[in-house]
Order: C-alpha cells, then sequence, then structure tokens
C-alpha cells in the first residue's frame, strides 16, 4: 500500500476514535489520498485552496480551540512556503499542529527541481520547540502515528508518498525519540533515514560480504536527535556514514556532526545532495545523479575505513 493510502487510512481510524482530529489541505486533497477521507469527513477534513499559509494559520487557530489539526500538502509547500507561519503561529505559540510534508527531496520526481524540497530539515531543524520525524515504510508510520497524536507540541512529519521497500515487520518496536538499530557492527555506523534507509541497509549486506560489519541505524527523528544512541555507536565504530535525501547541508549529516563533533568526534562522511537543487526525473535516475545509491554508501564506507 502506498504511504499516503497508509496515512489515511489510519487518519480515519483515529479521527473515529478522537472528534478533535481535522485535516486541513491546501487543495491537494487527492494527491494526498485524502479525498476518500474529506467524504466520509467533509465538516472535518478541510480543503483551504492553494493558500498554505492561510492553512498553517488556521491550523494553529484550531489548536488553540482544543482541535487536533493535521495539515498536509508537498514538502516545498508545508515548510519553505509557511517557513514564518510555522515560526511563530505555531511554534512560538506552542500549538499542537502536526505539519505532513509529502515527497521531499528527489521524491518529488516528475514535479521537478521547483517542487524538489532538499532543505526542509535544515529550515525546520532551526525553529525552536517543533518534533521532525522521517517514516520509513508503512509499518513505522502506522506504529508512530498514535504516538505523534498523543504528543502535545508541533510535529513536522516528513514522508514518502508512493509506495516503499518493507524494512521493518509488525513485531519490530519504535521509541519516537530514539533511533533504531537495524544491524549491528563494529567497524563503522550508517545512520540513515526516509528513502536512504533501504540503500543503507543493502549496502550494509554487501559491505558485510567484504568483510566490513557496517552497523546500520535508521534516525527516524531527525529534532530532537537521539544523541545517546549516537554517540554510544561511534564509540563503538569510530567513523560514521550518514545517508539521507536532503541537502547534506543543515539535514541529518549536520545534525549528526554536531553530535559526534562535541562529544566523541570520529570520521564522518555525507551521503546525500550536495548541496544542489533538483531537477525532474525518477527516483533511480536522481539517485544516479545525485551519487544515492548503495553503491555509493560502500565507497562512502571503503574510503573512511582507509582514512581511519
Amino acid at each position: 500500500m502506498e504511504m499516503r493510502k497508509l496515512l489515511a487510512s489510519e487518519l480515519e481510524k483515529e479521527m473515529k476514535k478522537n472528534e478533535n482530529i481535522v485535516v486541513l489541505n491546501a487543495d491537494l486533497a487527492r494527491p494526498n489520498g485524502f479525498e476518500n477521507l474529506s467524504i466520509n469527513y467533509p465538516e472535518r477534513v478541510i480543503n483551504v485552496g492553494i493558500a498554505e499559509q492561510n492553512m498553517a494559520c488556521i491550523a494553529a487557530g484550531m489548536s488553540s480551540y482544543g482541535f487536533i489539526p493535521f495539515i498536509c500538502t508537498f514538502t516545498p509547500f508545508a515548510t519553505r512556503r509557511i517557513c514564518d507561519q510555522i515560526a511563530i503561529s505555531i511554534c512560538y505559540a506552542d500549538q499542537n499542529v502536526k505539519i505532513i510534508g509529502t515527497d521531499p527531496g528527489i521524491s518529488a520526481e516528475f514535479n521537478g527541481g521547483t517542487h524538489m524540497s532538499v532543505e526542509d530539515i535544515g529550515v525546520l531543524r532551526s525553529i525552536p520547540n517543533i518534533v521532525i520525524f522521517e517514516p520509513v515504510d508503512n509499518i513505522q508510520l502506522k506504529n508512530m502515528l498514535p504516538r505523534i497524536i498523543d504528543y502535545k507540541g508541533p510535529i513536522y512529519i516528513r514522508m514518502f508518498r508512493k509506495q516503499t521497500g518493507a524494512i521493518f515487520t509488525e513485531s519490530d518496536k519504535f521509541d519516537l525519540f530514539k533511533c533504531k538499530l537495524i544491524k549491528e557492527g563494529t567497524d563503522l555506523t550508517i545512520f540513515c533515514s526516509g528513502i536512504m534507509v533501504e540503500e543503507s541497509v543493502k549496502a550494509g549486506k554487501i559491505l558485510e560480504k567484504q568483510g566490513i560489519k557496517a552497523e546500520v541505524v535508521n534516525v527516524h527523528t531527525i529534532k530532537p536527535i537521539d544523541k545517546e544512541t549516537i554517540i554510544k555507536s561511534v564509540e563503538k565504530t569510530g567513523a560514521a556514514i550518514v545517508a539521507e535525501n536532503h541537502n547534506v547541508i543543515g539535514g541529518l549529516y549536520s545534525a549528526v556532526a554536531e553530535v559526534t563533533c562535541e562529544n566523541c568526534p570520529v570520521p564522518i562522511k555525507a551521503v546525500g545532495i550536495q548541496d544542489r537543487f533538483g531537477q525532474v526525473g525518477k527516483i533511480p535516475y536522481l539517485k544516479s545523479v545525485y551519487n544515492m545509491h548503495s553503491i555509493d554508501i560502500i565507497r562512502a564506507a571503503r574510503e573512511i575505513i582507509t582514512l581511519n
């Protein structure tokens, strides 16, 4: 099932249980999977039109009256277009608004460079009082949604919109504020998020066959960053790769580097978008253009092992 369909299905279940949950969209109900939800809950799924700043302010106002608003649009419109409203109306005012940005980074595909938000984590990470969460697959999203609803405060959900590979199983347990260890290792750590988790798992398996034991850690919550797990892992392995679908400036790489630099300096390399804008293309092609395949993680790992 596509992640957008899973999100709509799970939100509908939660809306049946909690009448305070509302959903706002900016004329993108169909692309983001909310079309049936808007039919079933016409008074609680609100289309504000192409007016994202107004959507954020409406959500902040509804939160102040006890509602739990989810606002959803494509990532660039959910972050850089409404940055001031997120900073002041939502975060500064400490409103309980959940912001969903779909198709981050290269996952915008044929919508091209204007819709390819490569800076959204960096923009929002610098704003106080916001949680940044990026689910890997349907299992993780389904597991974490009730916890996101229960959490009192602003949360940004950076979400792939379509079908993903299965990384986790129904038996996996998650903590919103703790990284998820996927594979143990001793030679280096691969910290990864979003669509780069699958590439990191592939890289870890290939490296294992080459005699390099890579620890693979999913950092699903980028802010607040799980310092304890990061420090524990790099103290054991002595080196790190960070793989992310984001500009290597300001995102997960920056967050991990800040933690390691202050607490346990180790060699660290970034696999991600190297300070470039996006372009039109399918994900496999774009991963090749931006050097974001498992082979690129393997290359970085071998380089860092040599340095270390």
